[in-house]
């Protein structure tokens, strides 16, 4: 990491400010040769965490490229613990680009997606979850999301994972001694005190986990399927929960022919809504891809939101969707109850049992705030309060945490079969090592790379 890397910090497009920001050795000096105070002729130690007014101009030919503020960040009190340099400029298109252009110019290189904090990582400003916090916290959707994402940053996870990481490490400490000092004066761990510190360690691991599911749906949103034949009112649907119009709604079948994706927040829960094609059998090539693809959606949903038209009798489509809805997470509405009702309420209940059905005009507005209140409470209920202060909202860190429960499950079994020390031994280290992924004490540059990719490039 000896090099200087520079990057644009702020979203292309047209705004007040744009920032182009440096990290590494050089960084000063390159600011140096493209900076002209107003005041002063060089930034220098004296001017860390100063904003100093000037222009930037091309050392090549004096031509002036913009009116700044420059902020120089003396090592290690700074994002990277390195020196840093941020250029504010004019927001928009080319201002941002010229100085960018202009660092590369003069001795840095294009920083990679995420390299900012992941220099911060490797010279442990951050952990490895906190890292991953960053991200989150950046694509958060709602407040909630937002707390616990900064609730990561602050370290919560990684306190957890320290201490049971703690008590992981006592037990190979004693393991080991039991083992390789079988002489000395040294208090000999006992089966029993293994079992009941390998007991805590399986506890907290199924606590952390046992938060996996709420902390992805708040971390990415609650994937949800709007599913009906065709015409059943689907698109109005969404358009109800957005409270604008984003679909378009006929009264010709088969107009929605496509997924559309959409994100709204129900008090705290963001919910990514699909709209699927109804679904039909149908000869028309496009229509047939949509309800291909609606079929697709329905494997991967978190929640469907299944819709009947209460105007119409149940036909063979509704009872497809009837077997498709019944062994899932689901929502049942019975749409068009304006119109004279046609519809068996009660075969709906027999055939979908142990769900409430929502009675819904979606026309005139009757029945979305029951909607949203059945959404929330799926959400809250159960003794899980999505209040908890530590969420694992990470997909990475739920696979470590299965890995390392299955490898303190062995270590239980191993002790209560009276298995030899160093037996018992491997697999309390690779819980521990398991562990040590998520906090990024044993990953392998590999896994840094892949996570890191999926950074913004100025991030």
């Amino acid at each position: 990491m000896s090099d200087t890397i520079a990057a644009i910090s702020t979203a292309m497009g047209e705004a007040g400010i744009g920032i182009v920001r440096m990290s590494g050795k050089e960084s000063i000096n390159i600011a140096n040769r493209l900076f002209k105070g107003k005041k002063v002729d060089r930034l220098d130690e004296n001017h860390n965490r100063r904003l100093v007014y000037g222009h930037i101009v091309d050392p090549k030919n004096d031509q002036l490229i913009d009116e700044v503020l420059i902020a120089y960040m003396k090592e290690p009190y700074t994002y990277t613990r390195e020196n840093m340099v941020e250029i504010y400029c004019h927001g928009g298109i080319i201002s941002v680009r010229k100085i960018l252009d202009l660092t590369l110019e003069n001795g840095a290189r294009l920083a990679e997606p995420g390299e900012f904090t992941k220099r911060a990582f490797l010279n442990g400003r951050l952990d490895l979850a906190q890292s991953e916090a960053v991200i989150d916290l950046i694509r958060a959707k709602t407040d909630k999301s937002y707390e616990v994402s900064l609730g990561q940053l602050e370290g919560n996870l990684s306190k957890k994972i320290k201490e049971i990481r703690e008590i992981l490490l006592g037990m190979i400490a004693h393991i080991e001694a039991s083992i390789d000092f079988p002489d000395e004066d040294i208090e000999e761990v006992t089966y029993e005190e293994l079992e009941e510190s390998a007991n805590r360690v399986y506890q907290e691991i199924e606590r952390l986990l046992e938060t996996a599911d709420r902390g992805k749906i708040l971390r990415d949103g609650l994937n949800t399927v709007i599913l009906g034949k065709p015409n059943v009112g689907k698109s109005s649907l969404l358009n109800a929960i957005l409270r604008e119009n984003r679909a378009i709604v006929t009264d010709i079948p088969g107009t929605t022919r496509d997924i559309i994706e959409e994100y709204v927040n129900i008090d705290g829960i963001p919910l990514k809504i699909i709209d699927t094609a109804g679904i039909r059998t149908t000869e028309d090539v496009v229509e047939k891809i949509g309800v291909d693809r609606a079929r697709e959606m329905v494997d991967r949903a978190d929640l469907i939101i299944a819709v009947f038209d209460a105007s119409n009798d149940l036909t063979e489509e509704d009872y497809h969707i009837i077997d498709i809805v019944k062994d899932k997470r689901s929502i049942v509405l019975l749409n068009k109850t304006d119109l004279p009702n046609k519809f068996d309420e009660g075969t709906l209940k027999s055939l979908i049992p142990n769900r409430d059905i929502i009675v819904t005009s979606i026309l005139k507005g009757i029945g979305i705030d029951q909607l949203e209140d059945a959404i929330k409470d799926m959400f809250y209920k159960g003794d899980l309060q999505v209040e908890s202060d530590i969420l694992v909202t990470n997909v990475r860190h739920k696979n470590q945490l299965i890995k390392a429960k299955k490898n303190i499950e062995d270590g239980i079994n191993g002790i209560r079969s009276n298995m030899p020390l160093d037996c018992i031994e491997v697999d309390i280290k690779d819980c521990w090592d398991n562990l040590g992924e998520i906090s990024g004490d044993t990953v392998g540059e590999d896994i840094l790379d892949r996570i890191f990719s999926d950074f913004c490039i100025g991030k």
